[in-house]
């Protein structure tokens, strides 16, 4: 079953259907090729790590196991490569044996972004409407606790090609009806793309409500965010819902996280603020690019959310070519490895403050930056109200703003 020495790749964007390349595995590396039709017409899928020539080319083993960055942002991992595994041994196969090619076999036409790959290792499908979150929550938490699930099939058709360590599910959301479906790659009419999420065995009680205080607080903070609201089980418990931005009215968009375009080990990161500032300007060619980039640092800074990887930022090209940061995602109070920030603020990963944004700020000629940080620090200050708003309870808001009124400046 394992084994796959060639795949093909595509790009489904906007609507338009482009035969990219091909990827094959020999000596020992995996060596991919642009489409020669592609180069004459197509778009620089990569343009920090993969030449756009017709030159066979193989990316070094690490970060990505010989992958491109590109080609990587299509592997689930976390909660995905997780059901993926569990999935697979199920069915009696040897995960051990299982290559990079064999993984993107198996996304085939279900990953993040814009980009297919054939042949597909796993082409069936299920489909149809969704069980009660409540009932999936708890399938969940048997598979975080490593206890058999009669459902684990059913959960990776729900999630298995997703990112990340939080469980997520795929879904079609109906904002009229409240009515929720799976599996189905065109929506009816009104059906929307959204992801749900579901509580980690490392989250906080209520991480549902956490996570949507965070949205309205980033927003209030000038932060650019896809919709998101919050999904009730029928045991009144909630669930945290976003919109997807890589699906846009039924058509696909091109992802490539950051960690992909630099070919940045999310897990191991010497990542800085002023990098992700840097790619920014380089992809969108505006100073307005800086900005950005850097609301979103001061934000993470001072609502301590410190699992800011390189995963965790992305950008968005179009059909005519054109980037631009994506809108932000995966803000909520959190730590990482050590406590520290997992992208430092220049050279600072703990506990930045004003000072370090300021010298980031300078190192990039930012006119407005002690502006921005005031305007984020005002919508962070607002934070018992914020919770109050989405109803966290009193104790997980006392522990939060106690955090927040510890960091520095």
């Amino acid at each position: 079953m394992f084994g796959t020495e060639k795949i093909y790749v595509s790009l489904h964007l906007e609507g338009k259907h482009l035969e990219v390349g091909e990827m094959v595995s020999a000596r020992g590396a995996i060596w991919f090729r642009y489409n020669p039709g592609y180069l004459r017409d197509g778009l620089n899928l990569s343009p920090m790590k993969l030449p756009f020539t017709g030159e066979p080319q193989a990316a070094e083993k690490e970060p990505f196991e010989g992958l491109y960055g590109l080609f990587n942002d299509s592997l689930p991992d976390g909660w995905g490569r997780l059901l993926l595994d569990r999935t697979l041994a199920s069915r009696g196969m040897d995960i051990s044996k299982i290559t990079p090619l064999d993984r993107l076999a198996i996304v085939g036409d279900t990953g993040m972004g814009a980009l297919v790959y054939r042949p597909e290792m796993f082409p069936e499908r299920t489909s149809g409407p969704l069980a009660s979150l409540d009932t999936i929550a708890a399938e969940m938490t048997q598979v975080l606790q490593g206890t058999e699930s009669d459902v684990i099939e059913t959960l990776f058709a729900l999630g298995g090609s997703s990112g990340g360590a939080r469980p997520k599910i795929f879904v079609g959301y109906h904002p009229g009806t409240q009515h929720l479906i799976h599996g189905i790659a065109d929506l009816p009419e009104g059906y929307e793309d959204w992801i749900i999420k579901f509580q980690s065995s490392l989250d906080m009680g209520d991480i549902a409500r956490i996570e949507y205080a965070y949205y309205r607080m980033a927003l209030m903070a000038g932060i650019e965010m896809s919709e998101c609201r919050l999904f009730e089980g029928k045991s009144g418990l909630k669930y945290f819902g976003t919109k997807r931005f890589d699906r846009i009215a039924g058509k696909r968009i091109h992802v490539h996280t950051a960690s992909g375009l630099m070919h940045d080990n999310f897990r191991m990161s010497s990542m800085d603020y002023g990098h992700l500032m840097d790619c920014a300007f380089r992809l969108e060619n505006h100073v307005k690019a800086y900005e950005k980039i850097f609301r979103l640092a001061a934000f993470n800074v001072f609502a301590h959310n410190r699992d800011d990887h390189s995963k965790n930022f992305s950008f968005v090209m179009d059909s005519q070519g054109r980037w631009r940061f994506a809108p932000a995602y995966d803000l909520t109070f959190s730590n990482s490895g050590y406590g520290f920030h997992s992208t430092m603020v220049a050279g600072n990963s703990q506990n930045p403050g004003s000072k370090d944004l300021m010298k980031l700020a300078a190192h990039f000629g930012l006119p407005n930056a002690a502006a921005i940080i005031e305007e984020v620090k005002d919508a962070v200050s607002q934070w018992p109200a914020i919770a109050a708003g989405v109803g966290l309870g009193k104790a997980t808001t006392k522990t939060i703003q106690k955090a927040l009124n510890g960091l520095g400046d």
